[in-house]
């Protein structure tokens, strides 16, 4: 798969009406969103700090704890949050048009074509590699959450604790027997660094007739398929960190092997910017590492399940982390 199709297939971003499944993105010019080189100088040290989001609920939300942490800290904040897809917040950011915002280690693979790179599925090799490409463009990434938003698998839970499924090697065990029927995308089912990429790690091959295929991604639909067992279903795709995980009886399947490339959110920001304000980049390492998948879970479904707005939630969460 090229670079260009690797892009549109694997981002984490969608539209608003979606707001757990962040993997829908427009193909769009790689090559302007790589190089950062040329961003403008960004002025005095009296200039805001612009701080943008993706247009979905977590990039809302981590947005949110971005620009509340660094005003309490002082810093002058203009706020652009769900400012649209991937591509376009990338660009704003390589433009010197935004100063920071949330992104996902494993985008940089895209960001700079090595998506095959076996090294974009280990957390610290990747934070490492997102570091390398990024810093000649003058974009430093911070501390990363502990909590990988990557694609898995969900099974029921009546199923999962009959069958003792914890993991993709359990999960392929199950297929063999005949026991999964899966709700996925289109999109998980044919890209080779989805559905496929678990099939070659772990030995399996899950007959297509086992599959209800949609032809969207959202994940509130799979997840609830396989909880409630929707048209025979028994497991259906997830994003790592979305929030339904928490409301439904599903146990995801973890990924020893590593089959998919790792993303964990981190504030991404121009370089200058940090040099500018020397407090920024310890408060928000210290917020992002206490960020833990289970946390992460349970904030999002605060926003996707219970209805809660993205500030809401994030001014709680930091008011209960606050020294």
């Amino acid at each position: 798969m090229s670079s260009v199709a690797a892009w549109g297939a694997m981002q984490r971003q969608s539209g608003p009406p979606r707001p757990l499944n962040r993997r829908r993105v427009l193909a769009g010019a790689v090559a302007g969103l790589v190089s950062g080189a040329a961003a403008p100088a960004l002025g005095s040290t009296g200039r805001p700090v612009v701080v943008a989001s993706k247009i979905d609920g977590e990039g809302a939300l981590l947005g949110q704890m971005i620009v509340m942490s660094l005003r309490r800290l002082g810093v002058p904040v203009t706020p652009r949050l769900q400012l649209g897809p991937t591509r376009i917040v990338r660009t704003a950011l390589a433009a010197g048009e935004i100063d920071a915002y949330p992104e996902y280690t494993g985008n940089a693979a895209f960001f700079s074509g090595t998506d095959a790179d076996p090294g974009w599925r280990r957390a610290e090799t990747a934070l490492a590699a997102a570091r390398r490409f990024d810093e000649p463009n003058g974009l430093t990434w911070l501390t990363p959450a502990r909590a990988n938003n990557t694609w898995q698998i969900a099974v029921s839970g009546k199923l999962a604790r009959a069958e003792n499924l914890r993991t993709m090697a359990d999960f392929a065990g199950a297929v063999r027997r005949g026991l999964i029927d899966l709700c996925a995308s289109a999109e998980f089912v044919e890209s080779p660094a989805a559905l496929p990429s678990f099939e070659r790690a772990y030995d399996f091959a899950l007959p297509r007739e086992r599959i209800v295929m949609l032809p969207g991604g959202d994940t509130a639909v799979t997840l609830r398929a396989a909880a409630q067992g929707i048209s025979g279903v028994n497991a259906g795709m997830v994003y790592g960190t979305d929030g339904a995980i928490a409301a439904l009886d599903v146990v995801v399947m973890s990924d020893p092997l590593g089959a998919q490339i790792v993303y964990e959110p981190a504030p991404l920001v121009r370089t200058e910017v940090l040099a500018r304000h020397p407090t920024m980049a310890p408060t928000l390492d210290r917020l992002f590492s206490g960020l833990d998948l289970a946390t992460l879970r349970r904030l999002n479904a605060q926003v996707a399940v219970d209805g809660d707005t993205p500030e809401a939630v994030a001014r709680r969460y930091l008011a209960s982390v606050a020294p």
